[in-house]
């Protein structure tokens, strides 16, 4: 079993900052890549930003140059610090990951999800 934990969810007005965390538990081998969606109220979820186990970064075009998605690899976590937040980015943040255990099995894991809210 493999346990997703997301933190630092909240409210901020809209040029803030927030930083999220997501930290996996459980029988871990290894994760490979880590990520970062949202899903704003009727809308379908979107990838935000991911990372690989080698470190290398994806961006959603929206967020470039404004969120940095990082990872701790032996905390086994994943951060996205989110700076000049827009109004339009509220949604539930959640993160996903894919851990590997010792016998090479492979899983895709959910954070339970952290609202993010952006007042104008």
């Amino acid at each position: 079993q493999v346990q997703l934990v997301e933190s630092g969810g909240g409210m901020v007005q809209a040029g803030g900052s927030l930083k999220l965390s997501c930290a996996a538990s459980g029988t871990i081998f290894s994760i490979k890549s880590m990520g970062w969606y949202r899903q704003a109220p009727q809308k379908e979820r979107e990838l935000v930003a991911g990372i690989t186990s080698g470190g290398s970064t994806n961006y959603a075009d929206s967020v470039k140059g404004r969120f940095t998605i990082s990872r701790d690899n032996a905390k086994n976590t994943v951060y996205l610090q989110m700076n000049s937040l827009k109004p339009e980015e509220t949604a539930v943040y959640y993160c996903r990951m894919s851990p590997v255990d010792s016998l090479g099995r492979q899983r895709d894991d959910w954070g339970q999800g952290t609202q993010v809210t952006v007042s104008s």
